[in-house]
């Protein structure tokens, strides 16, 4: 199964608009997102700018929550997205 990432800001209101999205895909899938905090958490910061390359080209330039990412494929979406796009982006991860 893929191991997909969500970056997201705890304050973000776009992140917190997806999660229930991310929450709804996991239910209807049993796909599974690593949530991981980037503006208070230096670790999940470290990770997501360690992953520069792959995410800014998909997200205008710049590293931005929130970010969802597949470390495998290299794959990612960045910003608020409709729900079938990501489930369908993540679909596409498995």
């Amino acid at each position: 199964m893929a191991n997909l990432l969500m970056f997201h800001g705890r304050e973000c209101p776009h992140c917190k608009k997806m999660m229930p999205f991310v929450e709804k895909i996991e239910q209807e899938t049993g796909l599974r997102f690593d949530k991981r905090e980037v503006w208070h958490d230096e670790a999940n910061a470290d990770l997501m700018r360690s992953h520069r390359e792959d995410l800014a080209p998909k997200c205008g330039n710049q590293l931005r929550v929130p970010t969802f990412f597949n470390p495998e494929t290299k794959d990612a979406v960045c910003g608020e997205v409709e729900y079938e796009k990501l489930k369908d982006w993540a679909l596409k991860q498995s």
